[in-house]
């Protein structure tokens, strides 16, 4: 997966107005499913937990069909590219102890994987405003170079590739 310039004001809009329409069609849909249920089946100890847990399960199922469904629109590309690169650096941070250990034996793989993962959380949080750990990134990414340095390796972000976690 490539790092690309997102539009910041485009994502932070989607972003928002996705989550509002989620949260907004979580409410009314839970809400009309299980009083329709609670209307049809009513339960004489007045306990109705089992329809609006129903609610709320086949609302959650739905909006998650809506949202698989209509991933590749225009309106979610930023959306969805956060989201996937969000997956990414995860699967990264789970092996960052091996990949910190391999770097520092001069691993070409290792070191490229770390910059990827540097470059795309400054990505990550330049657009959601979380310039707090800025600085120890940083920090960690002059450690970085110098190892790269160290080792005589230029580092590139298009050069990773997620097989490449594959050996950590």
């Amino acid at each position: 997966m490539h790092l690309i310039e997102i539009n910041k004001a485009r994502y932070r809009r989607h972003l928002n107005q996705v989550i509002a329409l989620c949260i907004g069609s979580l409410v009314i849909g839970s809400l009309a499913i299980s009083q329709t249920l609670i209307a049809l089946f009513p339960d004489e100890s007045g306990s109705h937990f089992n329809w609006n847990l129903l609610g709320v399960v086949m609302t959650s199922v739905t909006i998650a069909w809506f949202l698989h469904k209509y991933r590749t629109h225009d309106f979610m590309t930023e959306v969805v590219y956060v989201w996937e690169l969000k997956q990414a650096l995860n699967k990264i941070n789970r092996r960052m102890p091996k990949l910190l250990a391999a770097g520092r034996q001069g691993d070409s793989n290792a070191l490229i994987a770390i910059h990827y993962s540097y470059a795309g959380s400054r990505l990550l949080w330049q657009l959601d405003d979380n310039t707090i750990v800025m600085d120890e990134l940083s920090v960690q990414q002059a450690e970085l170079d110098s190892l790269a340095n160290q080792y005589n390796l230029t580092l590139n972000v298009d050069n990773y590739d997620e097989q490449i976690l594959k050996q950590f």
